[in-house]
């Protein structure tokens, strides 16, 4: 039954007391936002305390939560918010290592021993062009692609308006074919664009 609730009807139901209805919503989004989080932040150990947070303040704000927009929508603007917090309390986006860009891409794809070298040096170009967009174009880009939100969705969690948000997805795609077309290219960091 609970699979064919709405995320909305399961979020009103368990912040009206309904405690077994958090587990179907948590499984819908618990995979989608802590790729969300890894993919901004790059580290795996800040990505698992960012997601805990954000569940946190999710429980917290439970009973003030209501259906205006998608769930969906909400909780992104909850991890936007305090994606905003924890660069504005680090002062600076770290670069990512070797190291940690391995460990995303065995995290994206837990099958990858079954795939082709080819296919891992492909996701390998593609996280470093993503790497390489400005913050606001990756979030943007990253809530459209991954999450399948609606433009208008996505400005509400940034804060821009829909044509800014318009313009960070046409800057971010033309960055990315514009990245991905060159050739012999897979560790050579692209020069940083404008971050428009």
């Amino acid at each position: 039954m609970d699979g064919e609730r709405s995320d909305e009807a399961l979020m009103l139901a368990w912040a009206a007391g309904e405690a077994e209805a958090f587990e179907p919503l948590y499984a819908r989004h618990r995979a989608p936002l802590f790729r969300f989080l890894l993919r901004q932040v790059r580290v795996q150990a800040t990505a698992e305390e960012l997601f805990q947070d954000v569940w946190q303040r999710v429980v917290a704000s439970r009973k003030r939560y209501r259906p205006d927009a998608r769930f969906a929508t909400w909780l992104y603007q909850v991890a936007s918010n305090r994606l905003t917090d924890h660069w504005r309390a680090a002062s600076h986006r770290p670069s990512a290592t070797d190291e940690d860009t391995a460990r995303l891409e065995r995290e994206a794809d837990p099958g990858s021993p079954d795939h082709a070298l080819s296919v891992f040096e492909e996701r390998r170009r593609l996280q470093r062009a993503l790497e390489d967009l400005p913050p606001e174009q990756r979030e943007a880009l990253l809530l459209r692609l991954e999450q399948e939100l609606s433009l208008e969705e996505i400005a509400a969690i940034t804060g821009a308006g829909r044509e800014t948000v318009k313009s960070r997805l046409r800057y971010a795609m033309d960055k990315l074919k514009a990245r991905l077309s060159r050739t012999g290219e897979l560790d050579a960091p692209a020069a940083k664009g404008s971050n428009r």
